[in-house]
């Protein structure tokens, strides 16, 4: 019987105040790395939205030590979204508009990153190994056939 270990911690962001976009420019860099790299990049880049989400990062990665017991070498961005959150309306008075107002709409995202740790393994059990033994794979072979390009007739002639 295999049990399933529990190796990733998130930590979750809402209602920051920045556009999806401009903070998916920053998450697209990050999915995927380690922690170390991870926090090089955040620091080095020169965009406004590299601040919340190098918070969260380092929220993720106390939750994985603290709630895991993991090591901040071991960590990794297994995955982190974006999604656009409620978007704030704010009323402001126009110069010279006889008492009109103009509406401006500030947007919000919610982040998530989830962090995972890559020494423990996900699947633990003493009979791992008797059940992958008994596990029989068939060998597929397939039959190629080569076709000689230099023969007229696999050469197509445009006419």
């Amino acid at each position: 019987m295999l049990k399933k270990r529990k190796t990733e911690v998130y930590a979750l962001g809402q209602h920051i105040s920045m556009s999806a976009h401009k903070a998916r420019r920053v998450i697209d860099q990050i999915r995927g790395r380690s922690y170390d790299e991870t926090l090089t990049i955040l620091e080095l880049m020169p965009y406004q939205a590299c601040y919340p989400i190098l918070k969260l990062v380092y929220s993720a990665a106390a939750n994985a030590i603290s709630n895991r017991g993991s090591n901040k070498t071991n960590l990794i961005i297994s995955k982190a979204e974006v999604n656009e959150g409620t978007t704030v309306k704010k009323l402001k008075p126009r110069a010279r508009a006889r008492g009109r107002i103009s509406l401006i709409k500030r947007p919000t995202c919610n982040i998530s990153i989830v962090v995972k740790d890559i020494s423990l393994n996900e699947y633990r059990d003493i009979d791992t190994i008797t059940w992958l033994k008994k596990r029989r794979w068939k060998k597929k072979y397939t039959n190629m056939i080569y076709q000689d390009i230099d023969s007229s007739e696999g050469v197509w002639d445009k006419k």
